[in-house]
């Protein structure tokens, strides 16, 4: 934790190195993330519901989604930009070195600016929750405190996935977008929308379900079922699978002489 704490500082202080460049790239983000809710506001002129559920239920959901994948993005973009690292050979060097090889992966880059993209999700969160019907109580607080951390660990696990491919493939595997950047364009509307079966992918799959459709029942009184708050926290196991995954991919590695 000390050795992670140090490059988090290095890190912070690198991005105050260049202040101007880090508030327009955040400004950026915020940007970009602004054009998503303007497509869902839009839609809502013309539409009052999608598959029962209101526009401030949908911006609850989206921002909830949007909170966790900034989060994983800002502190595990290191395994998202690993193919870089496998290419140039400084993977070669991580791997003698007398630390843990997914600390220094995760230390190795922090993306701050992604606090725009946090922002625009937290002013949403806002909005929803102002214009919903939610009894708020501890529970429910609990529900979303649970829904952003098990959100945060299947992102950051998609993340060490699509790393591990690469001690496969020494480039990235672009399909592997589908589950990154695609889980945060789709998640912005409950999955059960797009049908059974894509349900049924994201429960046992990749259980994005499980921190963001499930718990948003319960969150918004369209079910009663007080294990769906315990739901998002069964998804982190979801990392497991994606560590063994990485170690094997160490294994097999080779360098690329680079």
């Amino acid at each position: 934790m000390k050795l992670y704490l140090k490059y988090f500082s290095i890190h912070l202080k690198s991005v105050f190195q260049y202040k101007t460049s880090f508030l327009l790239t955040a400004i950026g983000q915020f940007l970009v993330s602004f054009n998503v809710f303007l497509g869902v506001y839009f839609m809502f002129q013309r539409f009052n519901k999608v598959k029962g559920f209101t526009y401030s239920e949908i911006l609850l959901c989206f921002s909830i989604v949007l909170i966790e994948f900034s989060l994983a993005e800002c502190f595990a973009r290191g395994f998202d930009t690993f193919s870089s690292v496998i290419g140039n050979g400084e993977f070669d060097r991580i791997m003698v070195r007398p630390r843990n090889e997914i600390l220094q992966v995760l230390g190795s880059k922090i993306e701050f600016t992604r606090i725009g993209r946090m922002l625009q999700a937290v002013i949403m969160f806002v909005y929803g929750v102002g214009k919903s019907d939610v009894t708020w109580s501890m529970d429910k607080v609990l529900t979303v405190l649970f829904m952003i951390i098990g959100g945060t660990v299947v992102f950051t696990g998609v993340f060490v996935i699509y790393a591990a491919f690469c001690f496969f493939t020494i480039e990235g595997l672009e399909f592997m977008n589908i589950f990154t950047d695609g889980a945060r364009e789709y998640g912005k509307y409950p999955i059960s929308i797009y049908g059974k079966r894509v349900l049924q992918i994201c429960t046992f799959l990749v259980p994005y379900a499980l921190v963001q459709y499930y718990p948003l029942l319960y969150l918004l009184d369209k079910s009663h079922n007080r294990g769906y708050i315990l739901l998002p926290l069964s998804a982190c196991f979801f990392i497991i699978p994606c560590y063994l995954f990485w170690k094997w991919g160490i294994r097999h590695y080779k360098s690329t002489g680079s």
